[in-house]
C-alpha cells in the first residue's frame, strides 16, 4: 500500500444537484433546438431565394489612374489630327476642282484668241492679195509698151516658152525637167548670164523693180528678197512661166494665179 493512499485531496467535492444538471440539460437542449431552428430556417431562405455572388472591382491606384488619362488624351488628339487630315483633305480636293477648271476656261480662252488671230490674219492675206491683183492689173494695162521682148529678154522669154510642159524635179536643171530656179538659172545662161543656183539668191541678183513696172524678162520671186521661196520668168503681158510643182510641171499663167512678192531686172 502506498504511503500517499491515506493522504486526502484539498479539493472540494463538488455537490452537483439533481435540480442543477437538469438546468443544464434544459440550457444545452435550448441551444441545440435554437440552432436546428436556425439551420431550417436558412435551408429554407437558401431555397427560396437563389444565391447572389457580389464582385468586388479593384480599386485604380494613382499609377493606372494616370495611364487612363494619357490613354484618354491621346485619344482625344488622334481625333483631332484625323479631323484636321479630313479638312485638308478636302481643300486639297477642293483646290484642284478649281485648278482643273480655271485650265479648262484658260485653254477656252487661248483657242478662241487663236481663232481670231487667224481669221484677222486670212483676212489681211486676203486684203493684200486683192491689192498686189489691183497693181498687177495696172501694170498689165499699163506696160503695153515693154511687152515686147527684145534682144537678150526675147532670147529668155523664148527659152523658157519652149520649155512649157515639161516636169518639174526638184533639183532639175534641165533639159526634160527643172525645178523653179534651175529653169531660171538655164534660160539666162542661153544669154550669157551665169545666175545663182538657188532662188534666195536669185531674189537679190539685180536691180529691185516694181510689180507695177515690169519687163519682159525680168525675174518675179516670192517671200522676201533674199529668202524667197519660188522664182520664175515674167514673158509680158501680165503672164509669166515657172516651174510651179510636180503636179502642173512648167506652165505659163497670169499674175493673178499667184501674185508674186516682188522682181528684179539683171538684163
Amino acid at each position: 500500500m502506498s504511503h500517499t493512499a491515506h493522504i486526502r485531496s484539498h479539493r472540494k467535492p463538488r455537490n452537483r444537484s439533481a435540480s442543477t444538471i437538469a438546468m443544464r440539460a434544459g440550457v444545452a437542449g435550448g441551444v441545440l433546438s435554437t440552432l436546428a431552428v436556425a439551420g431550417a430556417s436558412a435551408a429554407s431562405a437558401d431555397a427560396a431565394e437563389p444565391a447572389t455572388q457580389t464582385l468586388e472591382l479593384p480599386t485604380l491606384t494613382a499609377d493606372v489612374a494616370t495611364q487612363v488619362a494619357q490613354s484618354a488624351a491621346a485619344t482625344q488628339q488622334a481625333a483631332a489630327n484625323y479631323q484636321l487630315q479630313v479638312e485638308r483633305d478636302a481643300a486639297a480636293a477642293n483646290a484642284a476642282k478649281q485648278a482643273k477648271a480655271d485650265l479648262a476656261e484658260a485653254k477656252k480662252k487661248e483657242a478662241e484668241a487663236k481663232r481670231k488671230a487667224e481669221a484677222e490674219r486670212k483676212q489681211a492675206e486676203a486684203a493684200s492679195r486683192s491689192a498686189e491683183r489691183t497693181v498687177l492689173a495696172a501694170a498689165t494695162s499699163t506696160s503695153t509698151g515693154s511687152s515686147t521682148a527684145t534682144g537678150s529678154a526675147a532670147a529668155v522669154v523664148a527659152f523658157v516658152k519652149a520649155q512649157i510642159g515639161k516636169a518639174y524635179v526638184s533639183g532639175a536643171t534641165g533639159p526634160s525637167a527643172y525645178d523653179c530656179s534651175g529653169l531660171v538659172q538655164t534660160a539666162f545662161k542661153q544669154v550669157g548670164i551665169n545666175l545663182p543656183r538657188v532662188s534666195q539668191d536669185q531674189s537679190t541678183a539685180g536691180t529691185q523693180v516694181s510689180l507695177s513696172n515690169l519687163q519682159p524678162g525680168d525675174i518675179l520671186y516670192w517671200g522676201g528678197a533674199g529668202s524667197a521661196y519660188h522664182v520664175a520668168v515674167y514673158v509680158g503681158d501680165g503672164m509669166f512661166v515657172g516651174a510651179q510643182n510636180p503636179s502642173s510641171g512648167v506652165g505659163e499663167h497670169p499674175l493673178s494665179y499667184d501674185p508674186p512678192s516682188g522682181a528684179v531686172r539683171v538684163l
